[in-house]
């Protein structure tokens, strides 16, 4: 059976945390394949491979990590979600050479961080202390989109989770609980809820009914 090839594109490292979420949405609507996601690492290029703006940053990714379904994320921030997608069409307009075929806006309403917040148990294991007990505090589903700073928020209660304190707390590797998070997650549904989560389902299927890759 051909595997389906994923390339995504992020803004930063934390942001690789979003391939499961893709996977899952993959599979919820009708991909059996073998899926082969890849996040296209470009921090060890040498100097020579400049990467200015979004558009060389496509195409290096496009040549590096050949794939048949392109996944480009820009957290929105302050910004609508449909500016942040203007962007990148903008981008893929600009690139000099080889378009994707297919590709897909990935846009978290703030930033990635709030997409990892509805799952305490998931945030308990990423945070190496799965049976701890210390109140998290986490907001409604409703409300997560709505924070001001999700990643800072996430940063404080991994470190809460973690249960650790003094010296174990300040070696505490919060950036790579946070990428753990989605990992531990086998259920995405609840962020069907969200209307930027429901935008990517959306493209996604959008994409699929294209070329057809089922079974």
């Amino acid at each position: 059976m051909k595997s389906l090839n994923i390339t995504l594109v992020t803004e930063g490292t934390s942001d690789v945390a979003l391939i499961p979420h893709i996977r899952w949405l993959l599979r919820q609507n009708g991909i059996e394949n073998p899926i082969e996601a890849i996040w296209a690492d470009l921090r060890h290029l040498p100097r020579s491979f400049e990467i200015k703006g979004l558009s060389k940053k496509i195409s290096l990714a496009l040549d590096l990590y050949p794939c048949d379904f392109l996944f480009i994320h820009r957290d929105s921030d302050n910004t609508s979600v449909e500016e942040r997608e203007a962007e990148i069409l903008t981008a893929i307009e600009n690139i000099e050479g080889n378009k994707p075929n297919h590709f897909v806006c990935v846009v978290p309403v703030k930033e990635t961080e709030a997409w990892l917040l509805f799952n305490e148990e998931a945030m308990r294991r990423a945070a190496g202390n799965p049976n701890g007990n210390e109140p998290l505090n986490l907001p409604k589903l409703k409300d997560i989109e709505n924070l001001t700073d999700p990643k800072q928020f996430l940063n404080e209660k991994l470190k809460i989770a973690s249960g650790k304190k003094g010296r174990r707390l300040a070696k505490f590797n919060v950036a790579h609980s946070v990428i753990l998070i989605s990992e531990y997650i086998e259920d995405f549904s609840p962020l069907r809820n969200l209307p930027a989560f429901n935008k990517l389902e959306t493209k996604i299927k959008e994409i699929i009914s294209k070329i057809n890759f089922g079974s």
